[in-house]
């Protein structure tokens, strides 16, 4: 059994049995850029099946013409990037069990498409991820009440480091033009997630 699958079967049991505070079961699945969020995420909706239903926060970034007139492009990913009241809003419509469609974000194109993914009446449960869901920063910490289930992936700054220069390595950049990148925004955003969280029901350390 890898890893992935032994963390996704902790996220499970502690759901077994765990009353939803509204019309949905809502979990959060919280970790700096580089953590391995999408990865837990897709392994416990598959350990689910059918009733769960993957729900990235990064279908909520601001459009690149938003942030460009508002100087922020270079830090696309921080959390003053999001539209967090949006997400809010929408994160309370799932959590009530309302039949809600949301946006998801094509990194093919660096936008976020509208109304793409849908949340039927047959899921129960919501698997939330994204780097900002446990902050105790306004305005994300009025997240907290949503969460039924709030995970947090504990890895190493040097390790998610390590993980974001390869990320950018891997799109053909150079290893001088791979760290200029992550220098300027994913690694200032994973060295504030870790110190900046609230508190959380599970903290899994992740080196997977």
């Amino acid at each position: 059994m890898t890893t992935v699958e032994k963390a996704a079967r902790t996220v499970v049991a502690r759901l077994d049995g765990l009353a939803p505070r509204g019309g949905r079961l809502m979990v959060a699945l919280a970790g700096a850029p580089g953590a391995g969020k999408s990865t837990l995420a897709e392994a416990v909706v598959a350990a689910l099946g059918p009733q769960a239903a993957l729900m990235p926060m990064d279908g909520f970034h601001l459009d690149d013409s938003v942030l460009r007139r508002k100087g922020l492009l270079p830090r696309k990913g921080a959390p003053q990037t999001f539209d967090a009241g949006g997400f809010t809003a929408t994160l309370g419509r799932v959590a009530a069990g309302e039949h809600v469609y949301v946006p998801v974000f094509d990194r093919s194109r660096e936008i976020a498409i509208a109304g793409v993914q849908e949340i039927g009446p047959e899921v129960s449960v919501v698997v939330v991820e994204g780097n900002y869901l446990c902050l105790a920063e306004a305005p994300w910490t009025a997240l907290a009440p949503l969460w039924d289930l709030s995970v947090f992936l504990d890895v190493p700054v040097p390790e998610l480091e390590r993980r974001l220069l390869q990320r950018w390595a891997g799109f053909g950049y150079s290893p001088a033009q791979a760290r200029e990148k992550a220098e300027g925004n994913d690694i200032p955003n994973a060295r504030r997630v870790a110190p900046g969280r609230g508190p959380v029901d599970l903290v899994l350390p992740w080196s997977d």
